[in-house]
């Protein structure tokens, strides 16, 4: 398996993802098509983006993080900047097939 990047969502995003065959979700309360690609994050990363988006969240659905391995994608992966200078972050460009998620951890 090649270098994992790493996904968080509510837990009820990711079972309808499981029964559809694919994930199209950006990121919170944005899904692939509005925004044109999924944000994900390494590992290091995770703790930060996991707070930006989800710092105030109090349910009702548990949170986990979608363990992803680029090698079964199948869909474009670039490593992009918001702004020129700043950090890089995985993003997907295009629905991830379940088969590319090799873990769900939970997100406490």
């Amino acid at each position: 398996m090649s270098t994992p990047i790493l996904h968080i969502t509510e837990r009820s995003l990711w079972e309808e993802a499981r029964t559809r065959g694919t994930y199209e979700r950006s990121t919170r309360g944005r899904t692939l098509q509005q925004e044109g690609f999924i944000h994900c994050s390494t590992r290091a990363q995770l703790p930060k983006v996991a707070d930006f988006l989800y710092g105030s969240y109090d349910g009702p659905d548990q949170l986990v993080v979608l363990v992803i391995d680029p090698a079964l994608l199948g869909v474009p992966l670039k490593y992009e900047a918001p702004e020129p200078g700043a950090e890089e972050f995985p993003h997907i460009y295009g629905p991830i097939p379940v088969e590319a998620v090799v873990a769900v951890e939970p997100w406490a």
